[in-house]
């Protein structure tokens, strides 16, 4: 029986040699294996194994039969995602600065990331009595009118996107709260993640029509109650799908 410990540490260490194989290919234009093993100072069969990898997953591909290589067209659709979450905040901040502005609440951005969703944009209305920076906080998923959102899209992709941390009851709960949220288009929260905190948000869609992100309007409960949150839900859904469609959906 093998040592486990010893097998994980031999896995990071792989997943480093791999990851300092695509910085010397990009820093360098291309790489042969010679080069690239006395560069990581292993044997070249070490570093050959390693080129193996990365190309079957198409992160790097071979030049012909010269025996260099160079970075692959598979790190495109992992250096699109990356891109787009930078792409949402440049394409949402005048959307977002318009809304604040009109109705003197805050408008956050927020992505999906790792079961939360995190804020990586906000714009401050000029009328407001109270600020609360939101900016790099991450929120939950099921308590929060932006996490909500995009769980919802989560969970119509994979049911077992849902939290396990849920008792039965719980869970259907929330996945009939989140299927309606699908279906509606935005979701809610009063004074669920904070006493005193009310909000709404919408989805923002990429070209293809996947929720990206969501775009959501908080306020203290005294400024923006229950009715309010009823009001203003068309501007912020009316935002989402602006957002979205300078992200290059568009909506049938």
């Amino acid at each position: 029986m093998g040592n486990p410990v010893r097998t994980r540490e031999s896995g990071v260490q792989s997943v480093d040699r791999a990851i300092t194989v695509l910085e010397l290919i990009a820093g360098r234009g291309e790489a042969g294996v010679s080069e690239l093993a006395t560069a990581l100072d292993v044997h070249k069969s070490t570093a050959f194994r390693l080129l193996g990898a990365l190309e079957e997953h198409g992160l790097v591909e071979q030049i012909g039969d010269r025996g260099k290589y160079r970075l692959g067209f598979g790190l495109i659709p992992l250096a699109g995602r990356v891109a787009e979450r930078l792409e949402v905040t440049t394409q949402g901040r005048p959307v977002c600065e318009e809304l604040a502005a009109r109705l003197g609440e805050t408008v956050n951005i927020a992505i999906p990331d790792q079961g939360f969703a995190v804020n990586v944009d906000q714009a401050r209305g000029p009328a407001m009595v109270t600020t609360y920076n939101w900016l790099g906080r991450i929120t939950p998923m099921r308590s929060t009118s932006s996490g909500k959102v995009l769980l919802a899209a989560a969970v119509a992709e994979d049911p077992d996107a849902l939290p396990d941390d849920l008792g039965p009851r719980e869970r259907k709960a929330l996945a009939d709260e989140l299927a309606k949220v699908a279906e509606r288009g935005y979701a809610w929260s009063l004074e669920e993640y904070e006493t005193g905190l009310n909000a709404v948000a919408a989805p923002v869609r990429d070209h293809g029509g996947t929720v990206i992100a969501a775009l959501s309007v908080s306020g203290p409960a005294y400024r923006l109650p229950a009715e309010r949150v009823e009001e203003v839900t068309p501007d912020v859904v009316a935002a989402g799908r602006e957002v979205s469609r300078r992200m290059g959906y568009w909506e049938p």
